[in-house]
């Protein structure tokens, strides 16, 4: 891509790699071949290598999407982590997506404990729905459950197992909800439907639309795409080298 491309048709280019889920060949970085579907017929596989050298048009197209989807926001309650962390991984999930819950089962609490406790990860998610009106419901329900400082409780608790349909009905919510800590259920029930819910789901949704994001789980590790809920190791891989290019980790302090 030439280094003149405008900020859309950069911010495109990035969305096509992670819709269509091939690699980016610029810079010898394979992402994984498996995305969610509505079906949860096996683990998918990814291999992912770098190459010796990269290219600095590839990186500033990067950082310049890390920079528009990184908020860093003070108190964001669907964040976790520093807000100054070297590496920023956002997240765009739906609650009914199977290989969201096992990212959230299988892969997020290694990143957590070995990335996120030591400072260097910063995890943000969005809520991307895909599945129509009960991920929609059940978005608005984390979006409530977090006004009361208790997102990622209820966000757990939703991807425990796989819950479709019925099972994020509005008192199904209600009861995860009081399970998962939240003490306020009037005022859960009422920011559920709000105004303020729908515009915070509408944010995260044109954010993803954007990028071109058309399947659950997608991510970004500073600004760079990785497809699906690939094996802890690949998004381990990815952190590291994002915290050496971020000038940490033990590449990084060997350089200097």
């Amino acid at each position: 891509m030439p280094v003149s491309a405008s900020p859309t048709r950069k911010l495109a280019a990035i969305g096509a790699v992670i819709a269509l889920v091939v690699a980016v060949i610029a810079i010898g970085v394979a992402v994984g071949t498996s995305v969610e579907g509505d079906r949860d017929t096996g683990r998918p596989e990814a291999a992912a290598s770098a190459a010796p050298q990269e290219d600095p048009a590839q990186q500033k197209m990067f950082d310049d999407l890390a920079k528009r989807t990184s908020r860093r926001a003070d108190g964001d309650p669907l964040a976790i982590g520093k807000k100054d962390a070297p590496v920023v991984l956002v997240e765009y999930a739906d609650y009914q997506c199977s290989f969201c819950g096992r990212f959230t089962r299988e892969t997020q609490p290694g990143l957590i404990k070995k990335f996120v406790d030591a400072g260097t990860l910063r995890i943000e998610f969005r809520n991307f729905t895909v599945f129509g009106a009960d991920s929609e419901r059940a978005a608005r329900a984390s979006w409530a459950a977090g006004q009361q400082g208790k997102f990622w409780q209820l966000h757990d608790a939703l991807y425990a197992k796989t819950r479709k349909g019925a099972a994020l009905a509005e008192d199904k919510l209600v009861d995860l909800a009081r399970t998962s800590g939240v003490d306020d259920l009037d005022k859960f029930r009422a920011d559920l439907k709000s105004a303020d819910a729908e515009r915070a789901l509408k944010k995260d949704q044109d954010e993803g639309y954007r990028l071109g994001v058309q399947s659950t789980p997608s991510f970004l590790v500073n600004g760079r795409p990785v497809a699906g809920a690939q094996p802890y190791e690949v998004f381990a891989q990815a952190v590291q080298k994002a915290a050496e290019r971020a000038g940490h980790g033990p590449a990084a302090k060997g350089a200097k």
